[in-house]
């Protein structure tokens, strides 16, 4: 009996059905963008906009609703593997990013920005998200643990001054009761 699919290759793409990722990879090299030409200019001033802040996106437009959100995904992450950058992979009602460059946590955001119906403005959108000022958790996590140990070391040295002010105290008034 032959193993799974899952088993022999766990890492394996599902690529929505009908769609050539060669001819896709091939489009994207070329504009930037594999989309109906109705949409190519609108996509394309996408890409141009974030090429200007540094960012190489890829937009690819899926004419059909996949089978499972997670195709496009897998889409975006086979043409990524082939031309690198940030690849953003719209549907009618879907959409499916990947990066080598910017993390999930902004693809996600980015993508909660896509749900328009218009594939131009949500490829607009998507880049807005990922060109604005990003929160700098980093710093406010460091920020915060400085913060915290002030506090714990202010906390120990109030401890210990009221500790030996306590001894000093009943050091004090042994020392009178031993005079009397």
């Amino acid at each position: 009996m032959p193993e799974p699919i899952h088993a022999v290759s766990p890492l394996a793409t599902d690529i929505p059905a009908g769609l050539d990722v060669d001819s896709i990879v091939a489009t994207v090299r070329e504009s930037g963008v594999s989309a109906p030409a109705d949409e190519e200019a609108g996509l394309s001033a996408a890409v141009a906009r974030a090429e200007d802040h540094g960012i190489d996106l890829s937009i690819v437009i899926v004419p059909t609703e996949p089978r499972h959100d997670s195709q496009l995904r897998d889409l975006a992450t086979a043409v990524g593997a082939r031309e690198g950058g940030t690849v953003l992979v719209l549907s009618p009602g879907q959409v499916g990013t990947f990066s080598d460059s910017i993390s999930r946590v902004t693809l996600d955001a980015g993508q909660d920005r896509t749900y328009t119906g218009n594939h131009v403005v949500a490829a607009d959108n998507f880049v807005d998200t990922l060109v604005e000022d990003q929160t700098p958790w980093g710093l406010l996590t460091g920020g915060l643990v400085v913060v915290v140990a002030a506090v714990a070391a202010l906390t120990a040295v109030v401890k210990v001054r009221r500790y030996r002010s306590r001894a000093e105290t009943n050091d004090r008034a042994h020392s009178e009761s031993v005079a009397d």
